[in-house]
C-alpha cells in the first residue's frame, strides 16, 4: 500500500504536538499558561518565516518566473478567523484547567473531531464518506473512553466545564476548517507553499495579539519568558514543525480526516508517560487506544 503524503504530514504533526505539549507543561512551572501560549507564537515566528522563505527560494530556483500568488479576500478573512479562533480555543482550555470538573470539559473538547466533520459537511462543502464518518465516530469513542479511564466516572454530563470544553472543541474545529479554506484559496497545485504562506500569516498575527495581551494583562511575565529562552525556543521549534505538518496535511486532505488520524498523538503521549514517567495504562485506556488505532486504520484503508 502506498502511503499518501497527507498521512506522513499528519503523523509528523501529531508527534511534534505531543512533544511540544510536554515542553509547554515544563515551562508552566515557571510562567503562566497565558505566557506559555505567547511562547508558542513568539519563538515559533522566526521558524515559520524561515520555512516560508526556504520553500519560496526553492520554488523560485526550480521554476522560472515563480512568484507569490495574489493575496485574496478569502485568504485574509479565513486566515484571520482561524487565528482568532485558535487563540480563543487556547483561552477556553486555560480556563478549563481552573475548574473542578475538568474531566467533563476535557471529554467535550474531544468533540472537535466530530464537529469538524459535521460543520465541514454542512458549511464548507467537505464531502465525507460513510466509511470516513464511521472512522471519526470510532475514534471519538476511543478518546472518550480514555478520558473516562484517566479520571473515573463522570459525575455530570453538563456543567460549566462542559461549556468551556465544547467551546474549545468548536473553536478548534472551526480553526482547522478556516485555515484549510485560506490555504486552498490560492488555487495553486503546491500544498507545501500555500500551507507555509498561511502558517506565516497566522503566526505573525497571533504573535502580535498574544504579545500585546500578555504585556497588558501580565507584563512581568515577558521578562520571565525571555529568561527561559532555551525551553521556550524548543517549544517554538516543535510548535512550528507541528504546524507545518497540520497545515500541509489539511491543504492536501479533508480537515476531518486529518484530525481523526492525528489522534495518534494520544497514543504517543501514553507511550511517553509509560517510558519516562512509568505510568501504566488502565484497561479503559487500552480499550480506547485500540479504538483509536482501529479508527485510523479504517480511515487509511478507505483511501
Amino acid at each position: 500500500m502506498i502511503i499518501e503524503s497527507w498521512v506522513l504530514w499528519t503523523l509528523l504533526a501529531a508527534s511534534m504536538q505531543a512533544v511540544r505539549t510536554a515542553g509547554q507543561k515544563y515551562l508552566t512551572r515557571d510562567i503562566t499558561p497565558l505566557a506559555a501560549t505567547l511562547v508558542r507564537y513568539l519563538f515559533g515566528l522566526p521558524f515559520a518565516l524561515g520555512w516560508l522563505g526556504f520553500i519560496y527560494s526553492s520554488r523560485a530556483t526550480e521554476t522560472a518566473g515563480f512568484g507569490l500568488p495574489e493575496i485574496n479576500p478569502t485568504f485574509l478573512i479565513s486566515g484571520f478567523l482561524a487565528c482568532i479562533l485558535q487563540i480563543l480555543a487556547t483561552i477556553l482550555l486555560i480556563q478549563l484547567l481552573t475548574l473542578r470538573n475538568f474531566a467533563v470539559g476535557s471529554t467535550y473538547v474531544k468533540s472537535e473531531i466530530l464537529l469538524t466533520a459535521v460543520i465541514g459537511f454542512l458549511f464548507f462543502n467537505e464531502q465525507i464518506s460513510l466509511v470516513g464518518l464511521s472512522a471519526v465516530l470510532v475514534c471519538v469513542l476511543g478518546l472518550i473512553i480514555i478520558s473516562i479511564g484517566k479520571s473515573g466516572r463522570l459525575s455530570s454530563l453538563w456543567n460549566q466545564s462542559a461549556l468551556y470544553g465544547l467551546g474549545a472543541g468548536l473553536s478548534f474545529a472551526l480553526t482547522s476548517l478556516f485555515l484549510r479554506q485560506a490555504s486552498l484559496s490560492f488555487g495553486i497545485d503546491d500544498a507545501m507553499f500555500s500551507a507555509a504562506l498561511t502558517l506565516a500569516y497566522m503566526v505573525s498575527m497571533q504573535t502580535v495579539i498574544t504579545l500585546v495581551w500578555v504585556a497588558w494583562r501580565q507584563p512581568g511575565q515577558i521578562s520571565l519568558v525571555l529568561k527561559r529562552w532555551r525551553p521556550a525556543l524548543f517549544v517554538g521549534i516543535t510548535s512550528v514543525v507541528g504546524s507545518v505538518g497540520w497545515f500541509t496535511a489539511m491543504t492536501l486532505e479533508l480537515a476531518a480526516y486529518v484530525k481523526t488520524l492525528g489522534q495518534v498523538e494520544f497514543l504517543i503521549t501514553l507511550v511517553i508517560a509509560r517510558i519516562y514517567f512509568k505510568e501504566n495504562p488502565t484497561r479503559a485506556e487500552m480499550i480506547g487506544m485500540v479504538l483509536i488505532v482501529g479508527g485510523g486504520m479504517v480511515l487509511l484503508l478507505s483511501h
